[in-house]
Parts: structure tokens; C-alpha cells; sequence
């Protein structure tokens, strides 16, 4: 999948982002507020409103200014290294949780970088694992190689009827 150029990656992120805050913010701020209600079914769905009316736009805000962020710092590592890769994420990962961390002083800006990279480091290792591992499925074979897979398929079909045959007294 090809990514949007930089200067209109960002919007796309942050509105994203954005949208992503509101729905599973809304619905969490909705569970949140129904549970801790009064009594009472009436009173549990406005308790659940009205958490969501205070709490989800402050959510999606949040989640908007990390995705600006990560996306401004992304745009800032391709322009500089010049190439699009997974190191670019991991720095940015890193830089957006120190930056958003900065006012907070050094200490919760070390420990908020090492956080988003490493958060940004397993979502892109994951990422990897399963391009790779779906690769595997869309691997070009050889006819040689296809004649080996399928005798090979053969045989153990072959072994397990025989050793369910052996098994089976009803089969004799």
C-alpha cells in the first residue's frame, strides 16, 4: 500500500487519527459513564451521553496531535534521509512521545520517548512479520519444486489412510 506524499500524509493521519479517538473513545467514555451511573436504565444512558459529550472530543483531540506530530517528525526523517523505511517510524515514535512529553520536564521526556519507540517498534516489527509471512503464501514455485510439494502430499495423505486403516478393525 503507497502512502500519501508528505504534506498531505499529515491530514490524513491526524484526521484519521482523529476519527479513530472519537469512535473508540465515544464508546469507551459511553460504557464508562453507563456503568458508573444511578440506578436505574433511564439514568445509564445519559450517564452514558453525557460522558461522551464531555470526555470523547478531549480524546480525539489527543489522538490528532500525536498523529500531526508523528507524521510532521516522519516527513522530517524522509526529507533528511531521503528514503522510507521502518527506522523512519521508530524515530518518529521516539520524537513524538519526548515532544509531547516536553513540558513535563527531561526525565518524563526520556521515558515517554523510549515508549513511543518502543510502541512504534513492535507495530512495525508485526508489520514485517505478517508482509513476510504473507509473502510466503504468494511465493512462486518451480515446476520442479511443485512436483516435490505435491508427491510429498501424496505420501503423507498415503501414510495417515493407512495408519487410520490399521487402527480401524471396521475397515477389514
Amino acid at each position: 500500500m503507497e502512502r500519501e506524499p508528505c504534506p498531505f500524509r499529515l491530514l490524513e493521519d491526524c484526521g484519521g487519527a482523529f476519527a479513530i479517538g472519537a469512535l473508540g473513545g465515544g464508546l469507551f467514555q459511553y460504557l464508562k459513564g453507563f456503568r458508573n451511573a444511578p440506578t436505574g436504565m433511564r439514568r445509564g444512558l445519559y450517564g452514558g451521553l453525557d460522558s461522551v459529550k464531555m470526555k470523547t472530543p478531549a480524546i480525539a483531540g489527543n489522538f490528532a496531535v500525536w498523529a500531526a506530530t508523528y507524521s510532521t517528525v516522519d516527513c522530517a526523517m524522509v526529507f533528511l534521509r531521503q528514503r522510507e523505511d521502518a527506522w523512519n517510524s521508530l524515530f518518529s515514535g521516539a520524537a513524538t512521545g519526548g515532544i509531547l512529553a516536553a513540558r513535563q520536564g527531561l526525565k518524563s521526556m526520556m521515558s515517554s520517548a523510549l515508549v513511543g519507540g518502543v510502541l512504534v517498534g513492535l507495530i512495525e516489527g508485526f508489520t514485517i512479520l505478517m508482509t513476510h509471512q504473507s509473502a510466503d503464501h504468494f511465493r512462486q514455485f518451480s515446476s520442479r519444486d511443485r512436483t516435490t510439494e505435491i508427491l510429498q502430499q501424496k505420501t503423507s495423505f498415503a501414510d495417515l489412510y493407512t495408519n487410520f486403516t490399521e487402527g480401524n478393525p471396521s475397515s477389514v
